[in-house]
């Protein structure tokens, strides 16, 4: 019995005095088990880049090096998983993995996870994404919506300019995921360089994080598929042209913090591109790499895209059997006023460009432009072709200004303009003998604020 008692003393006054220890420690040991890189390791993503009929791009930042892999599988099959190659993220190339599936089947939707480590690594988002369907051949071209938008600024305090916030409500976000396009295209300025940003690569890709971590843009990141060109702020200094010293290391980071299908050709580098999704085909334009600067006299050596790229666009046109053939810019094309960073204001280029237009019969053409921080549709008379349609969409969250009243013309389809953060959405549908094209214009609570259609049939060139 004394035994026991002594035992039974020892244990007492020794938990007595191991008790403060104890208790001192449980807050490290708690934060040891769920620091924020394990309970969520990754950063921003991910992101769907370009979907292919059989091959889809995936993007995703990790917060520190890690080995990340996709793991995918048919919607209605959750049995039949796949898993794409590893990747392994490094700090010299922020952290950021590019995934591919391959060998899908063409018009599938997918779910899939993100494995950081081996393991799944949770998202506040949907995580679904689509295949191009393969229609040729078989059925009517399928129906599907297209966002797009330009001009987003996520405000920094400490190194924007002084005064009222520049970048708004960040609310645009959720409408877009709300709306459920099928693909969303980025019309340039999609992140602000600063003057602190634009002479430092490691600056830039820091703007870059700042845009794509945040928490409210995650949700459209992991369900619509992203395709993207960019304008003068998310290239360089404002208003830059083909003289900025850093533009190839702008376009590392684009090819960086995108996944397009393409980037220029071999022997023209740049961000232009072309794909397609149902029957429509879409070339994004980089109106910056070979742009001349603004004040060169108008002459044939003053350019916004420059001869090889044009001679491009003009064949790509010319080749194409889309019922419509959808055109990006950074800047307007079809405005006539020569004011700011518009087309005209390279008045010989454009005026060859139009021509070619005319010559070639190109049918089914809509032009999407940004930079003008509103929205408005215009349109264009081209006697021998059909009226030409430019629709601007500005800003997503980026300050809004006023057109001139140089432009306030017959240019502008009544109803049109609006001066509030929006971003356009394009809606194909119909048989394939009247196929439609709806536009709309939608604000930051996920409002319709106007709606225009237009028939295949009206972008037919007029028969002589």
């Amino acid at each position: 019995m004394k035994k026991n008692l002594l035992v039974s003393n020892t244990g007492f006054w020794l938990g007595v005095l191991l008790l403060p220890l104890f208790l001192n420690a449980q807050p490290l040991t708690r934060s040891k088990a769920t620091p924020a890189t394990a309970t969520q390791p990754i950063a921003a993503g991910p992101m769907l880049g370009y979907s292919a009929m059989r091959e889809v791009a995936i993007w995703v930042q990790t917060k520190q090096a890690a080995t990340v892999q996709v793991r995918y599988w048919p919607l209605n099959q959750p049995t039949t998983k796949k898993t794409t190659p590893a990747v392994k993220t490094q700090a010299e190339k922020e952290f950021i993995a590019h995934l591919f599936a391959s060998y899908l089947e063409p018009g599938t939707t997918y779910a899939y996870e993100v494995l950081v480590d081996g393991k799944a690594a949770p998202r506040p988002m949907t995580l679904t994404f689509k295949t191009n369907p393969l229609w040729q051949w078989r059925t009517d071209p399928p129906a599907f919506s297209v966002a797009f938008g330009s001009c987003d600024y996520t405000n920094d305090p400490p190194y924007d300019r002084p005064g009222r916030a520049y970048g708004g409500d960040k609310k645009i976000y959720k409408a877009i995921a709300q709306a459920q396009p099928d693909l969303m295209l980025w019309g340039g300025d999609n992140v602000y360089f600063r003057e602190v940003d634009w002479d430092s690569p490691k600056m830039m890709a820091y703007r870059y994080n700042a845009w794509r971590q945040q928490e409210e843009i995650q949700p459209i990141l992991g369900n619509i598929h992203h395709y993207a060109t960019w304008d003068d702020h998310d290239y360089g200094p404002n208003d830059a042209d083909r003289s900025y010293i850093l533009k190839d290391t702008a376009l590392d980071l684009f090819k960086q913090y995108w996944i397009n299908p393409a980037y220029g050709l071999r022997a023209t580098p740049g961000v232009f591109q072309q794909f397609s999704w149902g029957d429509a085909d879409f070339f994004l334009l980089d109106n910056r790499y070979y742009r001349s600067p603004n004040r060169h006299p108008d002459s044939t050596s003053k350019t916004m895209f420059g001869k090889a790229q044009l001679d491009w666009l003009l064949d790509a046109l010319s080749s194409s059997n889309a019922t419509f053939k959808i055109v990006m810019s950074g800047g307007q094309i079809l405005n006539d006023a020569a004011i700011f960073e518009n087309f005209a204001t390279f008045g010989m280029e454009r005026s060859i460009f139009l021509d070619e237009l005319v010559r070639r019969k190109i049918s089914g053409l809509l032009f999407l432009t940004g930079d003008r921080h509103h929205t408005v549709l215009r349109k264009k008379e081209l006697a021998g072709l059909y009226t030409l349609y430019d629709f601007t969409a500005s800003s997503i969250t980026a300050g809004i200004s006023q057109p001139v009243a140089k432009e306030l013309d017959a240019q502008i389809v009544e109803n049109t303009l609006l001066k509030e953060n929006n971003f356009g959405l394009l809606t194909f549908s119909g048989p394939r003998t009247d196929r439609t094209l709806t536009l709309k214009a939608i604000d930051g609570d996920g409002k319709t604020r106007w709606t225009y259609a237009i028939k295949a049939t009206d972008l037919k060139p007029q028969k002589q």
